[in-house]
């Protein structure tokens, strides 16, 4: 077994799906772990809340690239206090086995009543009515744990009506594309600007059996000619707000729209690009400092 490296980095836990973006992104990153809690009798006495612990195959480059990427952050309006001050320590760990560690500390998450996600090395008995699905990460963002992805989940089963076509602009490892199937979606498209995610989205639609309903493709939303019922994006608040213009044209008329990956203190951002290009914001929802908005084409 080879060696591998441990890399833990102190951030706003708020930030955790940015950073670990960056890691996927920029380094060979087998995976991450937000967070780690230790409990005893049924009570948290333990938490790393805070520090992302992030496992690579080389310890290469890796203070210019977090820097580099903190400095554009900062110049798109992001604070120090919003990113928290990513100091880190990398450790070297020997004669393990790397690329399954990480696993250990991933379990079913239940989004809701109706949703639950679970990893794909779990064996899991689901509940009469409730909506599974399976899903390894690989090297895309999207596990189901995160608040953002859980806000646009619960939007899906709210919101989305059989026999819709959905689009996901962002779709990282497919989990939104494929939960919009299982309630019901004709079909679902997915795209990412980062072409490394494809194949995961592909293989995590074909682990859930929805892979005949499912397109997913290297692309962005200013580029796509269709147009869609129902519309997902899980994106950073200035992405959104810059795109908003491309995603209405995505947009049949009374199509649903769930913006996500919005902290509260930066929704305002969101709100004014949603009124500048007349849409219809219908609700506001929150889980932690995180914001969804759903609007609607009128």
């Amino acid at each position: 077994m080879d060696n591998y490296y441990e890399l833990k980095i102190k951030i706003n836990p708020e930030a955790s799906e940015i950073v670990s973006n960056i890691c996927f992104e920029n380094f060979e990153c087998e995976g991450v772990i937000l967070a780690e809690e230790t409990y005893k009798d049924l009570e948290l006495v333990s938490t790393t809340e805070g520090i992302l612990k992030a496992f690579l195959k080389s310890d290469k480059n890796i203070k210019s690239v977090l820097q580099k990427n903190r400095n554009l952050l900062l110049k798109r309006g992001f604070s120090n206090k919003d990113l928290g001050c990513w100091d880190f320590e990398i450790i070297k760990i020997e004669n393990q086995d790397w690329s399954k560690k990480w696993k250990e500390n991933w379990d079913v998450t239940h989004v809701s009543d109706k949703i639950s996600v679970v990893p794909s090395w779990i064996k899991y008995e689901s509940k009469p009515e409730e909506t599974v699905i399976s899903l390894d990460p690989g090297s895309a963002f999207g596990t189901g744990t995160h608040p953002t992805t859980q806000l646009c989940m619960r939007a899906i089963e709210k919101y989305l009506k059989i026999n819709d076509e959905m689009a996901d602009i962002g779709t990282g490892s497919g989990i939104l594309a494929i939960c919009a199937i299982k309630f019901g979606a004709i079909s679902a498209y997915g795209c990412d600007n980062d072409e490394t995610v494809i194949h995961t989205a592909q293989n995590n639609s074909e682990n859930n059996a929805v892979s005949n309903k499912c397109h997913f493709e290297y692309n962005t939303a200013g580029r796509i000619k269709n147009k869609f019922d129902f519309i997902t994006a899980n994106i950073l608040h200035n992405v959104l707000a810059d795109i908003m213009v491309d995603l209405k044209v995505l947009m049949k008329d009374n199509a649903t729209l769930v913006l996500s990956g919005i902290l509260n203190e930066k929704k305002d951002i969101v709100l004014d690009s949603i009124a500048k290009h007349g849409l219809e914001l219908i609700e506001q929802t929150q889980q932690e400092n995180w914001v969804a908005l759903t609007v609607r084409k009128k």
